[in-house]
């Protein structure tokens, strides 16, 4: 069942509740490996769903335009301060109500309509806010896209300053969503002083990992990092932006009052708690471990005839092209669900595939770890996942359930926070 126990809402609501129960044992049984998500702990649980959701607390701590923040100011406070130490920063926001919204802030803050800025293109693992032409970000600015190498699926970073000399955009961001290789946060920051552009770091799929010293910090590189707090970091679903001294009030003011209003308090206390945990010992044992597994589930699958893109994992991700398995990343992403194996259909650098159904998969092994699988695991997941591709290329909807139930096996021997 469900832990915290929910019985008061089994009571009046057993609909929902019935609903939650559902995914919680989902989440039990399976192998989750969507890189975006991980599970947190009781504790950040238990903070995340408190009375804390009650209250109003438009502005920031000590300025804010309702009373009764007695409690509330130094919760935010010491989230705030929480994250100045993980990370060594000078200033941190921890209001944006996720990675998006942080990110436009960071717009709102250094650009106006029309200015050019850059990211990585969407199809090379950038972010839709790293201006894609669906976004927002994509169609009240003008956006720059740089890509990876064809021959190695890595950033070229010599072809990223040409484009950045010959641009000449305001605002670069580095970092992405599907970018399975050290972001080399000294060339972009070098690039940009050359310019005179402001570097924007996206670590939200690796800030647990720089957190727990297992990726190469962008702190004292970039002038603006935003980050998500899940993901690698095991926090609630929320946002934070670290900054300078010289940026934080820009930053802040495009927070509050200018994309949002009053913070999720109950999340702010959920990141406040994430952010102790993630300052202990054991956290770097866990991005270690993460990193760990990652690359010995990509060695895996590259035994078994998998094209990783790049060739392999520096991080917690794995992107792979299916296309020389004969499926299409959507048929590979839901055959792999119905086997008890959780990752979502993506984009491929140079894919002649459209974005809904695409030529690769996407996976990480974030969570997995916080179950405690380990490295000797991998070759086991690794065949599992290479059984179920050719098992749908070939049309054998049978073999999923017998996958699914050695998966389920398997994942019983695993404590899972939230599960008892």
């Amino acid at each position: 069942m469900h832990s915290p126990a929910i019985p008061e809402l089994a009571q009046e609501d057993p609909q929902i509740a019935g609903l939650i129960e559902d995914e919680a044992r989902r989440q039990y049984e399976k192998i989750r490996m969507i890189a975006s998500e991980n599970y947190v702990s009781a504790a950040v649980l238990e903070a995340s769903g408190t009375v804390l959701t009650n209250k109003y607390s438009e502005g920031y701590a000590g300025r804010r335009y309702y009373e009764g923040q007695q409690f509330i100011d130094p919760i935010e406070t010491i989230a705030i301060d929480r994250a100045k130490e993980l990370f060594g920063v000078a200033h941190a926001n921890v209001q944006p109500y996720s990675g998006s919204p942080a990110n436009l802030a960071v717009y709102l803050a250094f650009l106006k309509p029309g200015d050019t800025f850059m990211g990585a293109g969407l199809a090379a693992g950038g972010h839709l806010t790293h201006g894609s032409p669906v976004s927002v970000t994509g169609k009240w600015f003008t956006p720059v896209a740089y890509g990876v190498s064809r021959e190695t699926g890595i950033v070229d970073m010599n072809e990223v300053r040409d484009l950045a000399l010959k641009e000449r955009p305001k605002l670069i961001f580095c970092g992405g969503t599907a970018i399975p290789r050290t972001i080399d946060f000294p060339a972009f920051a070098e690039i940009a002083k050359e310019i005179g552009a402001i570097l924007v770091s996206d670590i939200a799929h690796i800030a647990g990992l720089v957190a727990g010293g297992a990726h190469p910090s962008p702190v004292g590189y970039a002038d603006v990092i935003t980050t998500t707090t899940h993901k690698t970091l095991r926090g609630p679903r929320g946002a934070m932006i670290l900054t300078t001294e010289e940026y934080a009030t820009p930053i802040d003011k495009a927070v509050f009052p200018g994309l949002q209003g009053g913070p999720h308090n109950h999340t702010t206390a959920g990141i406040a708690v994430a952010l102790k945990e993630a300052a202990q010992p054991e956290f770097r044992t866990y991005a270690a471990t993460v990193v760990a597994n990652a690359k010995a589930l990509a060695a895996g699958l590259t035994e078994r005839g998998w094209d990783l893109v790049s060739g392999g994992t520096d991080n917690h991700l794995i992107l792979a092209d299916l296309t020389p398995k004969g499926v299409t990343g959507k048929v590979a992403a839901k055959a792999l669900d119905a086997a008890g194996i959780e990752l979502n259909y993506n984009s491929v650098p140079f894919d002649p595939r459209k974005p809904f159904d695409p030529s690769g998969i996407r996976l990480g092994a974030a969570a997995i770890t916080t179950r405690g699988l380990k490295p000797e695991q991998m070759g086991q997941v690794a065949q599992w996942m290479d059984d179920t591709v050719q098992a749908a290329a070939k049309g054998d909807t049978d073999e999923y359930a017998r996958i699914a139930g050695q998966v389920r096996e398997l994942m019983a021997q695993y404590p899972m926070p939230g599960w008892a």
